[in-house]
């Protein structure tokens, strides 16, 4: 009880939240469900899909390995037993400020893009997701550009010298 305490006076202070304990009521583990629905909507989470959600996680909420698990763990879960988006949505427009909540969007982008084909199902989800953030259908044209354009690119920065 007095560590559970404590905690929560530490991240009402400003401290760094759990590398290992993710709440319902954590951005954190709403941001990762949703992330989870994207790569899992069309039936078929791709190893470079799961690699990048791994690596969103971990890089965006500065988790490591061991936490980053946990929070996808966690993150499949609630999403297996959600009903809808809007539970996490809700939670993320409480929690964030516009340019969080676009950031979710720029992160669905980048694993949609992830194996390299976007989905007319996930190209869905990412609509109604950015449309419950309030993120204008403008914004998620523009981040939807933006990571397609890096995505392309990406690969001829990483070639080899022939």
């Amino acid at each position: 009880m007095l560590a559970s305490l404590k905690t929560l006076l530490s991240e009402l202070a400003g401290g760094a939240k759990p590398q290992d304990r993710f709440e319902d009521n954590d951005y954190r583990l709403a941001a990762a469900a949703l992330l989870v629905h994207v790569i899992t909507i069309d039936g078929n989470a791709s190893d470079s899909e799961r690699a990048k959600l791994h690596a969103l996680l971990k890089h965006r909420f500065a988790l490591d390995d061991d936490g980053t698990d946990a929070l996808i763990e966690h993150a499949t879960e609630a999403e297996s037993e959600a009903v809808d988006l809007y539970h996490f949505t809700r939670l993320l427009n409480r929690s964030l400020d516009e340019d969080g909540r676009r950031r979710i969007i720029e992160m669905m982008w980048e694993l949609v893009y992830a194996d390299g084909r976007v989905g007319e199902f996930e190209d869905n989800v990412v609509w109604r997701v950015a449309d419950l953030l309030g993120i204008s259908s403008r914004e998620r044209i523009d981040l939807r550009r933006q990571v397609a354009a890096e995505q392309s690119a990406a690969p001829a920065e990483e070639a080899p010298d022939r």
